[in-house]
């Protein structure tokens, strides 16, 4: 593929879970092409290959056909704002010059759950006590839930459900995905 042709995308910093647990800084790149280039998965790292729109990735992930880690649900759900590739490609090349945003999402545990809060959200706190440690309470997800009104984060119920809740706009000229809730029927 053209490597030239790669936008940045965005950054993500695992949260902290415990001490000395293993962490990761990924950056995000997109590049638009019209035809997919040859795969070779090298059996470790990549076991096979599959091309999906966004709607059919998040569908094969509620339907546990595929796994995708809370940045990469995120990602995928920020992909599915865009009609076309046509129109990704264009706002790829018109905010070429635009800041892209790096989070390092806040834990949250509650009583029954677990949320990650990204940088907006009303409970998001940029205080290094927190971010190197997560955020408790003894409320139930849907009590903080009711509680709130800005919001930027990812509740995850189980391993295949996740909850996306987005009211806050970007800093910067990029996307953000759309709320999206899974039916009750999957929790």
């Amino acid at each position: 593929p053209d490597i030239w042709a790669l936008h940045d995308w965005g950054g993500w910093l695992t949260p902290f879970t415990r001490p000395g647990g293993r962490r990761y800084d990924t950056a995000f790149f997109l590049c638009c092409l019209s035809e997919p280039p040859p795969v070779f998965p090298d059996l470790t790292e990549v076991v096979s290959c599959q091309w999906s729109s966004p709607s059919e990735a998040t569908e094969s992930f509620i339907s546990k056909e595929i796994w995708f880690a809370p940045p990469q649900f995120y990602e995928i759900r920020r992909l599915g704002n865009f009609a076309s590739l046509s129109d990704l490609h264009k706002f790829c090349l018109d905010g070429a010059s635009e800041e892209m945003e790096r989070w390092l999402p806040i834990t949250f545990l509650t009583a029954d759950g677990m949320l990650e809060l990204l940088p907006g959200d009303e409970l998001y706190l940029e205080d290094s006590e927190f971010l190197e440690n997560a955020m408790s309470t003894g409320k139930k997800t849907e009590e903080i839930m009711k509680e709130g009104k800005i919001f930027h984060r990812l509740v995850l119920h189980s391993r295949h459900v996740y909850n996306l809740h987005v009211t806050v706009q970007s800093k910067y000229k990029h996307v953000y995905p759309k709320t999206y809730i899974i039916s009750k029927s999957h929790l």
